[in-house]
């Protein structure tokens, strides 16, 4: 049973989601910390229990750590995360899931590997061909960063013209960026779904519409959600997404096609502010609940399974 809690997050501000996991702790007598990456010190030595030093001082670690870095995950903060995870605490999600969705290349060769269903993705680099994304992707294609959340870093480009301006663009910044660029699913543009799973089991869906006629439909954005109802198309694709993922806590974020639907990414530290405001249902308090009766992380469980592979 955890009973001292940290929620790891570089918000500087308590914001919406810490504000309420913190207040669903202190409802189920949690103590808890909101912790900084910035603000730690790391030792490599042999006196691990204190090898984690905050703001200058070593300090007791808690039973589990509740990360909430999501895309902003930086080598610092999951080289803490590590630390934690190899003395022996508890996190969620693990340092193994955060740096594979965190990059949306890589979770989506992990996606196809599965046979799930995506939309055709090509990472490229320059000079980049409009006749051979033409060939391969089509127009119009949507434009995406490596890493981003929110739907920042992602755009649409609707011909080999706004293509071309756009990669100029790209190539001018300093260091140059990495991208991917994917098929544009059209079916219904500017609407997906935002589907919360927590230790396997699918919470609920929200449909999300982007209100200024925008392709992203992000609630961060401005748009609009409603409590859709969940299938089994729907819940065996965010399950599936999150299990393959190795992901304990996720949004799965699925796009309409005309045959069902396409995963368009996962993420390790949804926003859900939206999703409580339009569906009315208490996420906070189902995060801490799943978080205070876990036992062993994924992390362990895959790591035990990655050493004996290797036959140490």
């Amino acid at each position: 049973m955890v009973k001292n809690l940290w929620i790891l997050s570089k918000d500087n501000s308590l914001g919406y989601e810490n504000s309420r996991l913190i207040q669903e702790c202190v409802n189920q007598a949690i103590d808890v910390k909101l912790v900084h990456p910035d603000n730690f010190d790391i030792l490599v030595n042999r006196d691990d229990r204190k090898s984690v030093i905050y703001n200058g001082e070593s300090i007791n670690l808690p039973d589990l750590l509740l990360c909430r870095t999501g895309s902003d995950t930086d080598y610092f903060s999951l080289s803490i995360i590590r630390q934690l995870e190899r003395l022996g605490i508890k996190t969620a999600n693990n340092s193994y899931a955060i740096e594979r969705v965190k990059d949306k290349l890589y979770a989506a060769q992990i996606l196809a590997q599965n046979g799930l269903p995506t939309p055709k993705t090509m990472l490229v680099k320059f000079p980049i061909k409009p006749v051979y994304v033409e060939k391969h992707i089509g127009f119009p294609c949507v434009v995406k960063v490596i890493t981003g959340s929110f739907g920042q870093g992602v755009y649409l480009s609707k011909d080999s013209d706004s293509f071309k301006d756009l990669m100029e663009l790209v190539h001018s910044l300093k260091p140059p960026t990495s991208i991917i660029l994917q098929e544009f699913i059209s079916y219904k543009p500017g609407s997906d779904l935002r589907v919360w799973v927590v230790g396997n089991k699918v919470l609920g869906a929200m449909l999300r519409c982007s209100t200024d006629g925008n392709f992203k439909a992000n609630i961060s954005r401005g748009g609009k959600g409603e409590l859709f109802p969940i299938n089994k198309e729907i819940e065996f694709l965010a399950k599936e997404t999150a299990r393959v993922l190795d992901l304990e806590i996720a949004g799965i974020d699925l796009l309409f096609d005309k045959d069902g639907y396409k995963i368009c990414e996962a993420n390790s530290a949804p926003g859900f502010e939206g999703f409580e405001y339009f569906c009315k249902q208490n996420i906070a308090k189902e995060v801490i609940d799943y978080c205070k009766n876990l036992n062993k992380s994924s992390h362990f469980i895959y790591k035990e399974k990655h050493l004996k592979d290797l036959n140490y």
